[in-house]
C-alpha cells in the first residue's frame, strides 16, 4: 500500500479540506451534504470511545439522505443558541493510497463565537477520512470526527 499522491490529487486533497471547512464556516449547511457519497458514513465520536473501540458516538449518519435531514434540523426545527464556529485544520497526512482510495487524517480545531460573548475552543480533535475519487471530484466516503475530550457543551449542532 502506497502513501504517495502526485502533485494535482495532493492540490485536489487539500483543496477538499480547505472548501469542507469554508462551508460548514459559512452558515451555508445546505453545501455540507455535496462533500460526501451518497453512501457515506459521518461520526463526531469521543476520543476513548474511538480508541476502546466503542460504537457509542454523539452523532452517527450513514448516508447522504441522513445528512440532508440534519441540514432541515439546522434550518428548520432546532432551537438553539445561534453562533458561529470557525475551524483550523491542519494538513492532511495520507495514510494510504489503493485502487482510487486515499485514507488520510488532520488535526482539526473548531472555535465557537455566541453573538454576545467571546470566542471560546469548541471542539477539538482529529478527521480520520476515506476518500474517493468521483466523476465531481473528491468525496468523503467516510468522515470520522474523533475529539479528543469526554466534556462537551450541551449540544453541537453543526457539523464539525
Amino acid at each position: 500500500m502506497s502513501t504517495a499522491i502526485d502533485f494535482e490529487d495532493w492540490l485536489a486533497l487539500t483543496q477538499l479540506y480547505t472548501d469542507y471547512a469554508s462551508a460548514v464556516d459559512s452558515g451555508h449547511w445546505s453545501l455540507w451534504p455535496e462533500f460526501f457519497t451518497d453512501d457515506c458514513i459521518y461520526r463526531l465520536q469521543p476520543r476513548e470511545n474511538h480508541e476502546r473501540g466503542f460504537p457509542l458516538a454523539t452523532l452517527s449518519f450513514t448516508s447522504k439522505g441522513m445528512l440532508k435531514d440534519r441540514v432541515y434540523g439546522i434550518t428548520e426545527t432546532l432551537f438553539h443558541d445561534p453562533y458561529y464556529q470557525r475551524h483550523v485544520v491542519g494538513s492532511p497526512v495520507i495514510r494510504s493510497v489503493a485502487q482510487g482510495v486515499i485514507r488520510s487524517e488532520a488535526n482539526y480545531a473548531v472555535f465557537r463565537t455566541k453573538l454576545s460573548d467571546a470566542s471560546t475552543v469548541f471542539n477539538v480533535g482529529r478527521y480520520l477520512d476515506t476518500i474517493v475519487k468521483t466523476p465531481a471530484g473528491l468525496k468523503f466516503a467516510s468522515r470520522e470526527c474523533i475529539y479528543d475530550t469526554e466534556m462537551i457543551p450541551n449540544s453541537i449542532i453543526y457539523p464539525i
